[in-house]
């Protein structure tokens, strides 16, 4: 009989098997491990070593309350980000922060402190978090907030599912003056122009992010192309709402061959040409604003069946000036560029003890999983540690335990600390969690 295995978005898998209902808090208790849609790259999602009941929240999914005045929320831990913006949407409001793919759950959200194109303007998700209900690894039902239990919220922004189980979600959302977006794209032949492109760009429009060629090299170094946009205002947008897009699907891996350097070099190229020197606003659909990667479902089969990693840093170049070219200069040397490389221009830090951004540059960038990946991740955190970076851990798979403490050495020591506060037994506990911090 086969062994059911669980799996990280990029291919990672242990054994182990789920358990699923909707009753979360009865599902929860004594479990080592709550998951989402699995939407994590590597195995933050995955159960550690002898956790043998993992819970899945995806069918705990009910919208409990709401008021339109101020725009809270509250839901269960497993509603995805996708039904939140459909029943939103249709009401004038939008979810602030939100990553590149709607299919999320709202606990994953809050386990990740998930950032997105608004960091610049809106923080982390977790900034717009009110409060959190969690079942505890002693089975204790606990509620905490920026007022309640404040060490247990702080550290469970951000806190990969390490600190309890997420069973509800109380956030803040917003008004949108129109469901449309109002954007615009520009082509930069650089990474001087494009950093320069992004901060001015963040003085004036909401919502920025960057694609990266990282293939090119020497004057090329970092060229790409900017998208911007905002809300569209009443008189510049349909009045009815986006419907939601087509999606194609992709229900085969591709063979390892098909994403060569030769590919996927001529793929960038013309990706970069097709955009122009000037840009021409214009609406734009919402969903194919924030979330291109969701343009095909099943998109992580574009890497076969070896798998990959997507490796996100963030880089202190206010402070440390060519930190991120140091780092695109060895991602172009390594010859490991993909056609998924995203730049943005991060914001204030978030709350979590352990939350992701903080001032400075993020590049993203996938990797095919292969030979030389590891010692391309080691490089890259040499680098990143060199220059006072901190990489995401909702995506990392292959860091080691050492290069992330001393990228971390003290909020760790501090998360940890309310980790086992709470968590005397070490109950809560992922292969992430082994890998890196145990």
């Amino acid at each position: 009989m086969r062994t059911p295995t669980l799996a990280g978005w990029g291919g990672a898998s242990v054994p182990g098997r789920e358990h699923v209902g909707e009753d979360l808090p009865a599902l929860s208790r004594g479990a080592g491990l709550s998951r989402g849609l699995g939407r994590s790259y590597g195995d933050s999602s995955l159960p550690g070593q002898g956790v043998e009941k993992v819970v899945s929240t995806r069918l705990a999914d009910r919208l409990l309350a709401f008021d339109p005045e101020t725009g809270l929320l509250l839901a269960e831990a497993g509603l995805s980000l996708v039904e939140v913006l459909r029943w939103a949407v249709a009401r004038g409001f939008w979810v602030p922060s939100v990553p590149g793919t709607q299919y999320v759950t709202l606990g994953g959200m809050v386990a990740s402190d998930v950032h997105g194109k608004s960091h610049h303007r809106d923080g982390t998700f977790g900034r717009h978090v009110r409060s959190l209900l969690l079942r505890l690894a002693d089975d204790r039902l606990i509620t905490c907030s920026r007022e309640e239990n404040s060490d247990l919220f702080r550290a469970t922004l951000g806190g990969m599912g390490l600190t309890g189980h997420i069973l509800e979600v109380e956030l803040e959302l917003e008004r949108s003056p129109s469901p449309w977006i109002w954007g615009e794209s520009l082509r930069l032949g650089d990474l001087d122009g494009m950093v320069a492109a992004l901060r001015e760009s963040a003085t004036r429009w909401p919502f920025t992010v960057g694609w990266l060629d990282t293939l090119a090299s020497g004057r090329a170094l970092g060229r790409g192309v900017l998208f911007r946009g905002r809300w569209a205002e009443p008189g510049e947008a349909p009045r009815q709402l986006p419907q939601p897009l087509r999606r194609r699907s992709l229900p085969f891996y591709l063979p390892e061959w098909a994403l060569s350097t030769l590919s996927v070099s001529a793929f960038n190229r013309l990706y970069y040409l097709r955009h122009r020197r000037r840009p021409r606003p214009g609406l734009v659909h919402p969903e194919a604003f924030f979330f291109p990667l969701d343009a095909i479902l099943g998109w992580n089969r574009l890497y076969g069946r070896r798998g990959f990693t997507q490796y996100q840093c963030v880089l202190p170049e206010g402070e440390r000036p060519g930190a991120t070219r140091q780092v695109l200069a060895e991602l172009a040397a390594s010859g490991a560029g993909s056609f998924l490389a995203v730049i943005k221009d991060c914001g204030p830090e978030g709350e979590g003890l352990l939350s992701f951004p903080r001032p400075g540059v993020s590049i993203a960038v996938d990797l095919p999983m292969g030979p030389g990946t590891q010692a391309l991740v080691d490089r890259l955190n040499g680098r990143v540690i060199e220059r006072g970076g901190r990489i995401y851990l909702t995506k990392d798979t292959l860091t080691r335990r050492e290069h992330f403490q001393a990228m971390e050495a003290h909020r760790l020591l501090a998360f940890l600390e309310v980790k086992r506060r709470y968590d005397p037994e070490d109950r809560l506990r992922s292969a992430q969690y082994e890998r890196l911090m145990r």
